[in-house]
Order: C-alpha cells, then structure tokens, then sequence
C-alpha cells in the first residue's frame, strides 16, 4: 500500500460498508477504529502493535473520548439551547474530533509504515487481542470484506 494512513483511511471509508462496519466494532464492540485500519495497512509486528495500542489507549482517554462525549451530547437538542449556536459548537467539536483521529493515526503511522500485501483478516484479529483479548469474528470479516 502507498501514500499515507490518512489518505488509506479516506478512501477506504468511501467503500460500501466500511463505515457502518468500523462504527460496529467502535459502538458495540468497543474497538478503535483508527487501530484496525492501521493494523490493516501497516500488518505491525508484535512489538509495534503493542506501542500502537498504548498510543492509541492514552489518546483515546484524554482526547477522542471526550471529545466525542462532548459532540454525541450536542447532538440532540436541550432547551434553551435548541439554536444553530448549539449546532455550530457540536460541528466545530466533530472538526476537533476529526481532527485528533489524525493526529492519532499519524502517531501510528510513525510506529510502522505501509505493509505490502496484507491478509487483512488475520491482521484485523491480532490488532483486536492486542487491543481487548477478544475477537469478534463476525464483525471483523465484515470490516475485512469491505475493505478487499
């Protein structure tokens, strides 16, 4: 794979399904989507995949967490803030979010580079032990399927 993580992650969000495939294992499954891709792109090796993971812990928890609380809790409408005030702050929060998610993936760009011919699957499944121990094969395949 060539050019950059970003660039990578862009284009494959424009396939069918990847979206709603990395919002699965990022909602129901509690995974770091900006992990998955990279373990996707990179196929680290055990020890860069390790460092992948505590970056992408200590990010998650002081940056992309909270701002996405933030961004999800703007998104219904609360009196007296029911304006398109409260619907500027929460796309200006989506920015700043959007925008940690690259930083983040910047960070595990620099751990490990682009991989050559990569066997998503499998690199899907150890990026998710290394992450939570578990892997769940279902939501996995469907992530690997749409990105082939």
């Amino acid at each position: 794979m060539s050019g950059t993580l970003w660039d990578w992650t862009l284009a494959a969000y424009g396939r069918p399904g990847v979206p709603e495939a990395t919002l699965a294992l990022q909602d129901e499954h509690g995974f770091s989507t900006a992990l998955l891709l990279w373990a996707v792109w990179a196929d680290p090796d055990p020890e860069a995949l390790a460092n992948g993971v505590q970056t992408t812990v200590a990010w998650d928890e002081t940056v992309l967490w909270p701002l996405r609380n933030v961004r999800r809790v703007l998104k219904a409408p609360r009196r007296p803030f029911e304006d398109g005030a409260r619907e500027g702050l929460r796309e200006d929060v989506k920015a700043a979010e959007l925008r940690a998610e690259r930083v983040l993936m910047e960070a595990l760009e620099s751990l490990a580079g682009p991989a050559g011919a990569v066997d998503a699957p499998a690199a899907l499944r150890r990026a998710a032990m290394a992450w939570s121990g578990a892997a769940p094969a279902a939501a996995l395949d469907r992530l690997a399927k749409a990105l082939a």
